[in-house]
C-alpha cells in the first residue's frame, strides 16, 4: 500500500507542476501582450533585438534552405523516374518547401540560434539580479526584454520563411536541371502551375504562430531559470526543445485548418498526378 501510496504522490505532484507551469507561462504571455497593446518599446531598444534575429539568422537559413531543397531533389528523382513523372518533381519539391519544409525549417533555425540564445540571455540575467535591477529602477522588465524580441521573431520569421523558401527552390532546381538532367522548361511551368498563391501565403502564415512560440517560450525559460550556470543551461536547452515541440504541434494543427480551407475555397484543385 505504501508503494502505492507513493505513486499516487508522484503522480500528483507531476500533474500539480504542469498546471502550475500552464499557469505561469499563461500569465507571462497575457503580461507581454498588455504590454505590447499598451506602450511599443523605444526604437534604441528594438533594433538591436530585429539585428540580432534577423540580419544574423539569413547566412544559415539560406545555406540550410538550400541543401534541403537538394536533398529533396535527391531523394524524389529516383522515385519519379520510376513513374515516368521527372517534369513534375519541381511540382512536389517546390509545394513541399513552401508549405511545410520552409517555414518548419526557419523556425527550427530560428529557435537553435535565437531562442536558445535568448533564454540563456535572459537566465543570465536572472541569475545575476539584473532582472530585479530593472525592476527596482521603475523599468518593467517584460516591457524592456520581452516585448522587443516577440516583435523581433513575429515580423522578421515570415522573411527568414520567404529566404529559406527560396533558396530551396533555387538548390533544388539546380540539382534537378544541372544533375539530373530534367527539362528546365517542363520544371518550372509546372511548378508554376501547381504552386499556387495560397500554397506561399499558408507558409508565411504558420511562420507567424511559429515566431511567436518561441519568443514567448525563451523569454519565459530565461525569466524562470534556476540558479546558478547549470539552470541557465537548462534554460537553453529547455527553450529549444520546448520550442521545437509547440511548433511541430502548431505546424499540424495549422495544417489540418488551411487544408480545409483549400478544400472549401478549391473543391477540384489541380493534381500534381
Amino acid at each position: 500500500m505504501s508503494g502505492i501510496a507513493e505513486w499516487i504522490a508522484d503522480l500528483g505532484g507531476v500533474v500539480i507542476n504542469w498546471i502550475t507551469g500552464l499557469g505561469d507561462i499563461s500569465l507571462f504571455i497575457l503580461r507581454t501582450f498588455q504590454w505590447l497593446l499598451t506602450r511599443l518599446p523605444r526604437k534604441e531598444t528594438i533594433l538591436p533585438c530585429f539585428y540580432q534575429i534577423g540580419v544574423m539568422s539569413l547566412p544559415v537559413i539560406a545555406l540550410t534552405g538550400t541543401f534541403i531543397g537538394m536533398v529533396l531533389a535527391v531523394q524524389s528523382y529516383a522515385q519519379f523516374r520510376t513513374l515516368g513523372l521527372e517534369t513534375r518533381l519541381g511540382a512536389v519539391i517546390n509545394m513541399s518547401l513552401v508549405r511545410e519544409l520552409g517555414p518548419v525549417l526557419a523556425a527550427t533555425m530560428l529557435a537553435g540560434r535565437v531562442g536558445s540564445a535568448m533564454a540563456a540571455e535572459l537566465g543570465t540575467m536572472r541569475v545575476t539580479e539584473q532582472i530585479d535591477a530593472l525592476a527596482s529602477m521603475g523599468a518593467n522588465p517584460i516591457h524592456y526584454l520581452v516585448v522587443p524580441r516577440f516583435l523581433g521573431c513575429l515580423v522578421l520569421i515570415p522573411t527568414l520563411t520567404i529566404m529559406a523558401d527560396f533558396m530551396g527552390v533555387v538548390g533544388a532546381f539546380f540539382y534537378s536541371t544541372t544533375v539530373c538532367g530534367i527539362d528546365s522548361e517542363h520544371y518550372l511551368e509546372n511548378s508554376a502551375r501547381y504552386v499556387g498563391v495560397f500554397d506561399l501565403f499558408g507558409g508565411v502564415f504558420k511562420s507567424l504562430f511559429f515566431g511567436a512560440a518561441i519568443a514567448l517560450i525563451a523569454c519565459h525559460r530565461g525569466f524562470s531559470c534556476d540558479p546558478g550556470a547549470e539552470g541557465v543551461g537548462r534554460a537553453a536547452t529547455s527553450a529549444f526543445v520546448q520550442s521545437f515541440v509547440v511548433i511541430l504541434v502548431l505546424d499540424l494543427v495549422l495544417g489540418i485548418f488551411l487544408d480545409s480551407m483549400y478544400a472549401v475555397l478549391w473543391p477540384e484543385g489541380p493534381s500534381i498526378f
